[in-house]
């Protein structure tokens, strides 16, 4: 289907909606004080697993890519799809989605040199082969509070491109 011939109004509803997205984000990771959003976080989780067989039919070297390709893809879809189609609420859903994903990317990623994160299936650290491979093992914390950085600035960048676009939408009323 071709997208919308323009963009949709954006309801003080719909920017509400993804605001409480966000701050249920943050009070869950809070809570959990584990960084774990129930129900979002084992969904994020089942990508992540479900990438690394599926990149693995590419590519055995490649696999241990598959599972933050997968996890960080599918948000990054749902916020183009709905960029597409011209659904601000939507994109900006998508966009918080990927966001609250790079913190825990962030997280796996800190966890590259202490091993202290428990691991699904018992294998191997993705974040440890990576960073090793990269010759960067060394940096894992500090790589970890850089992409945590940006997942908190996109989430907080959706979340005022989508105020933007509702006050624009109310004042043209």
């Amino acid at each position: 289907m071709p997208p919308d011939s323009g963009p949709h109004r954006v309801t003080l509803g719909g920017f509400l909606g993804v605001a409480l997205f966000a701050v249920y984000i943050v009070f869950a990771r809070m809570k959990s004080g584990e960084d774990w959003v129930p129900i979002l976080d084992s969904a994020n989780l089942a990508l992540h697993e479900a990438g690394h067989p599926l990149v693995g039919l590419l590519s055995a070297r490649l696999m241990v890519y598959g599972g933050t390709l997968f996890q960080l893809s599918f948000p990054l879809l749902v916020a183009w799809h709905f960029r597409r189609q011209g659904e601000s609420v939507g994109s900006a859903f998508g966009l918080v989605w990927l966001g609250e994903n790079l913190l825990n990317v962030a997280r796996y990623m800190a966890d590259a040199r202490a091993h202290q994160l428990p691991l699904v299936g018992g294998g191997e650290h993705d974040w440890s082969e990576i960073f090793t491979r990269w010759d960067v093992l060394a940096a894992d914390t500090r790589i970890a509070g850089f992409t945590a950085f940006l997942g908190w600035s996109l989430m907080l960048a959706a979340l005022a491109w989508l105020f933007r676009d509702w006050l624009a939408d109310s004042r043209s009323v």
